[in-house]
This record gives structure tokens, sequence and C-alpha cells, in this order.
């Protein structure tokens, strides 16, 4: 079994992989992060429902992709911050993707949560992800 050294990658590599191929459902490993990921991805409504699964030897977490026009609704993911390269930002510097059109997710002291939700709460944090 070999170990994950930046687990936050590979969730947003398994997401993109699954959206591509345009699976229905895919799992991944649980851990409290990934499951906050996911959970801002789906209020985001960039998926359309996950679950944590426990009755597996290993617990995971049960993704289900939105598909609109036969296509999935993610069309990109991409990793900011990583352990070699940590990149932080203030409240007032969380930048906007695609104009708006997409999510940046930050860890903040209060919590994982989008660059919307953040940017109203007045906090800033480590940036994790851009999705669109």
């Amino acid at each position: 079994m070999s170990t994950v050294t930046d687990p936050i990658a590979d969730l947003l590599a398994r997401v993109r992989n699954g959206a591509r191929a345009q699976k229905m459902e895919l799992y991944i490993p649980y851990s409290k992060l990934k499951a906050e990921v996911v959970r801002i991805l789906k209020s985001e409504g960039y998926i359309s429902d996950y679950e944590v699964d426990t009755k597996a030897a290993h617990p995971r977490i049960k993704i289900t992709n939105k598909l609109v026009d036969q296509t999935c609704a993610i069309t990109g993911l991409k990793r900011v911050s990583r352990p070699g390269l940590r990149r932080y930002v203030g409240a007032d510097e969380i930048p906007r993707v695609l104009g708006g059109m997409g999510t940046a997710i930050l860890s903040t002291s209060r919590g994982v949560m989008s660059g919307r939700e953040a940017k109203k709460q007045k906090v800033g944090g480590e940036l994790l992800a851009y999705v669109w």
C-alpha cells in the first residue's frame, strides 16, 4: 500500500478523472478535510450528492457526479497550495476564479469554505484549490 503525500491533490485528481470519464459514482478514501472539500463542491453545485460510507473496511466517501447536457458539471480543478509551496491569502486577496464563474476553496480558522463565503465573513486562509 502506497502513502499519499498530498491527499487533497489525490482527491482532485480522482474527481477530475471521474468527471472526464463521465462516471456517475466514484469512491475516495475518507478524511475530515476531504469530506469538507466535497461538502463545498456539493454546496456550490458541482456534484449532485455525496455520502460517507463507513460499512467498508476503510471508510470512504461516495461522490455522485452531476451531469449537465451529457457532460459533467466540473470542467476543471486546480490545486493551488501544495505541501512544497503553501499559499495563504488575506480576506481582501481572495481571487475570483474565471471572473466569478468558478470557486476558490479555502481552509480558514473557521473551517473549510468557499471564496465567496470567506469574503462574506471577512476571513482569509490557505488557498486549497480552484474549481470551475
